[in-house]
């Protein structure tokens, strides 16, 4: 197998081993963002110049023994959000065009000294207030079973980098499932981190409250070596991960309006969970619906509230239904928030109590396929609805407040998620690992 193509693991076991020198492989990787027929679909800007020092530090270091990490040389790609010293970080939006910080977000710095090579930015949604990836103002990452199709968002060029081999894996972020969503459409796994995990300090924001960080990558062993990397703490033991004695709770709010494939491609998946040893049982959870009432409020005021004037300024350069999605937190005023988040407060607690003998909550990760880009461009009501659809289950996590893995089917772009509580990525990681194994 071209190195190129391995997990974020197997090649950091590679370097370790001798066999595979991170300077080449970088080299490898930034020839073929360049000469990739959907290279400049997928890479805003790549940091070539970065990454071969980084590589060749990484290099010298695996020569003497002295790697700093499991991934110490393994090339990554970041969401054009994260902040990166004298690189432009514009998080796909002409209102941020030519900007340029000086200093990188604090999650990519933890990265590189954990010895990350950092291969460029990727494209994303405008402002990453949009789940279908759709981007006419910089450019739409295709989706890696159809070029034509939307590849999934806010993290679309950070999901394609890894699918079309032009990276080890992608760090995105993920407000309402901007992680989850391009990883199921893509066949990846993605982890969306609980809120206050993972700092957001240089992270371009949308709405600061729900904004998580989260990787994009191969394996469940990639997002658990990914999220010790951007903590800079010791990696989850996954061995010897079981499914036998776990208890897993279809939310079966999520099954609602879900169309044919995605809901089939679950309902496979449940089986082999089920067949590996795990007990399976079904509930709705009203008070998730009334969360997700709560959506508009929570998520539109704030994104409004952070990017008001900056939008208003000069709001004829946005793609207009990012603009018009953002201009729908106006409707709201500040006891309106401030009364929504006391609701969701309980929420949450409800939900906690009621999920609370269950190991994780199972859902589809999103209720349908990757729509087609020229009718989303052509068809506005087309785009309200798809995007509406796309983050209606993902969203559930955010809601909740807890931490949340997707995974493939094994059908193409339909994933399986797993809901575990606030700061519980061990355990779920853990779970996921078994439950990665009894799904392939």
């Amino acid at each position: 197998m071209d190195d190129r193509w391995k997990s974020a693991g197997d090649i950091g076991r590679g370097i370790a081993a001798g066999a595979i020198d991170p300077v080449a492989l970088t080299e490898s990787y930034l020839d073929a963002i360049d000469t990739h027929e959907h290279g400049p679909r997928i890479y805003a800007r790549a940091t070539r110049d970065r990454a071969l020092t980084e590589a060749k530090a990484a290099a010298e270091r695996a020569k003497s023994g002295q790697r700093l990490g499991p991934l110490d040389g393994v090339p990554v790609s970041w969401k054009d959000l994260f902040d990166t010293a004298g690189v432009d970080t514009a998080a796909g939006s002409a209102l941020l065009a030519g900007r340029v910080p000086d200093t990188d977000a604090e999650v990519l710095r933890t990265a590189t000294f954990q010895g990350l090579v950092c291969l460029g930015k990727t494209h994303m949604s405008e402002l990453a207030f949009s789940g279908l990836g759709l981007n006419p103002v910089t450019a739409t990452p295709p989706n890696v079973h159809d070029a034509g199709n939307a590849p999934g968002g806010s993290s679309s060029g950070a999901a394609t980098s890894v699918a079309f081999g032009l990276a080890a894996a992608g760090i995105g972020s993920d407000t309402g499932g901007s992680v989850r969503v391009p990883s199921a459409w893509n066949d990846l796994v993605g982890l969306k981190t609980t809120s206050g995990r993972l700092s957001l300090a240089g992270v371009v924001p949308l709405a600061a409250r729900f904004d998580t960080v989260g990787p994009l990558c191969r394996t469940v062993e990639d997002a658990a070596l990914l999220l010790a990397a951007l903590e800079g703490k010791k990696p989850v033991d996954l061995t010897e991960p079981s499914l036998t004695g776990t208890r897993l709770l279809v939310l079966t709010n999520a099954l609602e309006g879900c169309r044919d494939l995605p809901r089939d491609a679950f309902e496979s998946a449940v089986g082999r969970l089920m067949d590996n040893g795990a007990t399976i049982e079904r509930a709705a959870m009203p008070m998730m619906d009334e969360a997700q009432a709560l959506s508009p409020i929570l998520f539109a005021a704030e994104a409004y509230g952070t990017w008001r004037d900056t939008i208003e300024a000069n709001p004829e350069v946005m793609f207009p239904p990012v603009l018009e999605r953002f201009r729908g937190g106006k409707a709201f005023s500040g006891p309106d928030y401030v009364a929504a988040w006391l609701t969701l407060g309980r929420i949450r607690a409800q939900f906690a109590r009621a999920v609370a003998g269950y190991d994780a909550v199972i859902l589809p990760t999103t209720p349908n396929t990757p729509p087609n880009v020229e009718r989303l461009m052509s068809d506005s009501e087309y785009y309200v609805t798809e995007n509406l659809l796309t983050l209606h289950n993902t969203r559930f996590g955010n809601l909740s407040g807890g931490c949340a893995l997707t995974l493939p089917t094994g059908v193409p772009g339909a994933g399986i998620s797993f809901m575990a509580p606030a700061m519980g990525e061990e355990r779920l990681l853990r779970l996921g690992a078994a439950a990665e194994s009894a799904l392939r």
